[in-house]
């Protein structure tokens, strides 16, 4: 298992089969790309989640994943928020997966992060730190906020960032993560939820155009390769 692969499982919803694999989830994190600290960091991540009873660990994914915007998953979402241009930049994400035989086996949304992930991990190097390297200002953002939460979730983050040799201050963006209200809050969901829980008129959604859950569907994206 490559370290991107790994990194897209623990980042994933923990399906109850993450259990079944701790052996070669362990085993992976022993990647020579990893520094020694940074390898007994996530190896410590590792054990710490199998360790985990399934059901706190998935309640856990959810409080930290599931509430807000701040930490979704969803990379589209902090660029595009909720704007046109984050479908169109749906389309071009899922035209480049199947130009390279990619193709999503469920109703997936393609900015999710694990998910590309998963691809990433069977694309060359040279593509991968391209990838990485574009993205790594929100996932930068997304592990100084996991930081400042006192997230496990830090470190996958921090993994990934430093895999796309990107040169970004962890404390100056955690300053800036320090002094970001926070979206998560019973307060601030009790309230989102009011806003959006009916809309009437020329903006009321279509019925084909209802949106996704917070949480996507468990990764079942397979490659398929053209010959």
């Amino acid at each position: 298992m490559s370290l991107l692969k790994l990194v897209s499982v623990l980042l994933d919803y923990p399906q109850d089969e993450l259990w079944q694999h701790g052996g070669d989830l362990l085993e992976a994190v022993n990647a020579p790309s990893l520094p020694t600290a940074r390898r007994a960091e996530l190896t410590a991540f590792v054990q710490a989640l199998l360790d985990t009873d399934p059901l706190t660990a998935q309640d856990t994914w959810l409080q930290t994943f599931d509430r807000g915007r701040a930490m979704s998953l969803l990379l589209f979402e902090h660029i595009h928020g909720e704007s046109r241009d984050r479908g169109q930049a749906m389309v071009d994400l899922i035209e480049a997966y199947r130009k390279n035989g990619f193709e999503l086996a469920a109703k997936e949304l393609p900015d999710y992060l694990p998910l590309l992930l998963e691809y990433l991990s069977q694309r060359p190097q040279d593509e991968v730190r391209d990838w990485l390297a574009h993205i790594s200002h929100i996932v930068g953002m997304l592990a100084a906020r996991a930081g400042e939460r006192a997230s496990p979730y830090r470190v996958l983050f921090e993994v990934l960032v430093e895999l796309a040799d990107a040169k970004h201050d962890f404390e100056t963006l955690r300053q800036r993560a320090r002094e970001e209200p926070r979206d998560d809050t019973p307060e601030v969901m009790d309230q989102l939820w009011e806003e959006e829980m009916v809309r009437f008129g020329t903006q009321a959604p279509e019925d084909d155009c209802q949106p996704a859950p917070r949480r996507p569907a468990p990764s079942t994206a397979t490659p398929q390769v053209q010959p």
